[in-house]
């Protein structure tokens, strides 16, 4: 009932800006990820809604866009499945038990934690300019799967509890603990992200955390979004992946610096 009470509370002009945040939300997800950083913070605008309704909706609606963009990656950068798929499957699992703890524990916690990674990611990132440029793959002697098995969980888990970013850290971490290039990285991560969401919808629907009507018309918008942008991302390969990825982290870590930044003043 408080579902339906809040969707009936949203205007015309509400509802235009959760279709472009879902769209441009959409297009970053699938070029670089980090989505989450537009479509989430605009859910809160929405009257009545409270912060797990709106990750639960966030989730329902990318899961549009990101299952969108996995397909068009998968068919046209051919990644290794026999990596992404298993990651997927213990990042599910991880983003489930994320999901669990989402109502309990405050963002706040973490926010810190994830500007001072984020600022490590973009440091490496800009140091190393050819990160990415091509295939280097490590851990081939046994150990690649199950260290990315364990990227996927802990991913996994921060993406059913959170969700910003996930897309970001996927890539810099297929990247830097596994040698993929941005494109072989970017397609593997979508794949990951479309179980994360899976996941944490594996809780969230049952307990009826889900704004239905407001999930699928920004779903819509979310998969247009995730369509257009993963064809530019493979067409125009790992140097404009490279620059989108360091605007992207740029711009997660002035959001939630702020927000760190003004809770503190705030307490």
């Amino acid at each position: 009932m408080d579902a339906i009470q809040s969707l009936g509370d949203i205007t015309i002009a509400i509802a235009i800006l959760m279709l472009f945040a879902a769209l441009a939300a959409g297009w970053i997800d699938a070029v670089v990820g980090g989505g989450g950083l537009l479509q989430l913070p605009a859910l809160l605008l929405v009257p009545g809604i409270t912060p797990v309704e709106a990750l639960a909706t966030n989730k329902l609606a990318s899961l549009f866009g990101t299952t969108t963009s996995a397909v068009t990656w998968t068919r046209r950068a051919h990644p290794d499945l026999g990596t992404a798929l298993p990651m997927a499957a213990v990042a599910l699992i991880g983003s489930y038990g994320g999901a669990n703890l989402a109502a309990l524990l405050p963002a706040a916690v973490f926010k810190p934690v994830i500007v001072a990674a984020l600022v490590i990611v973009a440091t490496i990132t800009i140091a190393f300019p050819t990160l990415g440029s091509i295939s280097a793959l490590r851990h081939r002697h046994g150990t690649h799967h199950p260290i990315a098995g364990l990227l996927g969980a802990v991913i996994g888990f921060y993406d059913g509890l959170i969700g910003p970013g996930t897309g970001t850290f996927l890539i810099i971490t297929i990247i830097t603990a596994l040698g993929y290039d941005f494109v072989l990285a970017s397609a593997k991560a979508k794949i990951v992200n479309v179980a994360t969401n899976v996941g944490a919808l594996l809780f969230f629907i049952p307990h009826g955390h889900v704004l239905w009507a407001l999930a699928l018309g920004m779903g819509l918008a979310n998969m247009a979004g995730g369509y257009l942008g993963s064809r530019m991302a493979i067409a125009r390969g790992n140097r404009f992946i490279r620059i989108a990825f360091l605007a992207v982290v740029a711009v997660l870590i002035v959001k939630l610096g702020y927000d760190v930044w003004a809770e503190n003043i705030s307490t």
